[in-house]
């Protein structure tokens, strides 16, 4: 089974210590030495990250898990962008003069925030030609990657995997083979506006949520049967009051983020169970002549609003960043979802992992079904 199992971790920013918490409840059954229950892992945007954390590592999923925990339970802003004053206003003036400047004369991308340090902990702490390695040796069979083209508004993922697995193209989006670095990463994680895009080859990539029309295709492709997906999509308390003022533009942006994170994976689901079910309805022996086969998923998300979870940790961001969202009227009491995104905070990230903990353990009988466990 482990051969058709992948991992689908989404996009999401600080968010993304919570799969970390549903990792760690996963690893506790099964033995020290044992290799992921997953050949295939995908990840987008801050779910890159942890992916390609988890796949260098495939050949023990113990360590794999307890080195993540140990990066997000000791996370700081200033490891994941500039969040310093000086920092901060040198970064803004250099974008207000790039503003002036003509293209020709300056190439940098433009964006709110500086991720150079997050470019530093990568090199830092992944070791990428550990995934070849594991690719060899049977231990990992597929590792890819999600990002948005922004030269021809396509879904684009790279991936690297064993020999058998070719490029694909569809439309509007295509899988490319290739050898995985921490640009891929960042590119992946360039969430638009807020950090740079990332320059490829000669094309731009950004973060790849926003072109991303079906993001259990990846998976699919890579030859999965079977999806356990991370999705950071967390419950909002609804509302039913009219509102008396127009929306505030931190609240707009809350809920740009919440779609370019949350909507096209929960369609997409949506989609392969409609689908599962059509399945259903046709004898074994057409489904295999048509080459037809269900997908088997389980998926795992926030029992929590993450954003009332974020703003119980508000203060723990650098005053330059609270001040610079305060300037969009982003506050402690304000209804945008921003701030989840944003607070690289180990108070804030070891409240996620605990989370994605108890919500892995509620639902630990799906989990031992899913993989087998006795």
């Amino acid at each position: 089974m482990p051969s058709s199992t992948a991992l689908v971790l989404g996009g999401g920013g600080a968010r993304a210590a919570y799969q970390v918490g549903v990792l760690k409840a996963i690893v506790q059954f099964y033995p020290r030495n044992h290799g992921i229950p997953f050949r295939i892992v995908c990840g987008t945007s801050a779910g890159a990250i942890n992916g390609t954390s988890i796949a260098t590592h495939a050949s023990c999923f113990h360590l794999g898990v307890r080195k993540l925990e140990w990066v997000w339970r000791h996370f700081e802003t200033s490891k994941v962008y500039t969040s310093s004053i000086p920092g901060v206003m040198k970064h803004l003036g250099r974008m207000a003069l790039k503003g002036l400047q003509h293209d020709k004369v300056n190439t940098d991308a433009g964006s709110l925030l500086d991720n150079e340090p997050l470019r530093r902990l990568l090199n830092e702490l992944i070791d990428f030609g550990r995934i070849d390695r594991n690719i060899r040796s049977g231990a990992l069979t597929a590792l890819s990657i999600d990002t948005s083209c922004y030269n021809n508004s396509r879904s684009v993922t790279f991936f690297q995997a064993s020999r058998d697995i070719d490029n694909w193209y569809r439309a509007r989006r295509s899988g490319e083979r290739t050898r995985l670095n921490t640009e891929h990463l960042l590119a992946s994680s360039a969430i638009p506006m807020v950090f740079p895009s990332i320059k490829l080859k000669q094309h731009y990539y950004g973060d790849g949520s926003v072109h991303q029309l079906a993001p259990l295709a990846g998976p699919i492709h890579l030859g999965a049967e079977r999806i356990l997906v991370i999705n950071l999509d967390s419950p909002h308390k609804q509302d039913t009051r009219e509102l008396e003022y127009h929306p505030k533009t931190a609240t707009i942006a809350g809920h740009l983020l919440d779609t370019i994170f949350s909507d096209t994976l929960n369609s997409d689901l949506e989609r392969l169970e409609r689908i599962n079910n059509t399945l259903k309805l046709i004898p074994p022996e057409s489904r295999d002549r048509l080459q037809l086969k269900p997908i088997h998923t389980l998926v795992i998300k926030p029992s929590e609003d993450l954003t009332v979870l974020a703003a119980r940790y508000y203060r723990e961001m650098p005053f330059a960043i609270r001040t610079l969202l305060g300037l969009i009227g982003i506050n402690e009491d304000s209804d945008s979802s921003i701030v989840s995104y944003l607070l690289f905070e180990k108070a804030y990230t070891s409240a996620l992992i605990d989370l994605g903990y108890q919500d892995a353990m509620c639902q630990i009988d799906e989990i031992k079904a899913f993989f087998n466990i006795d």
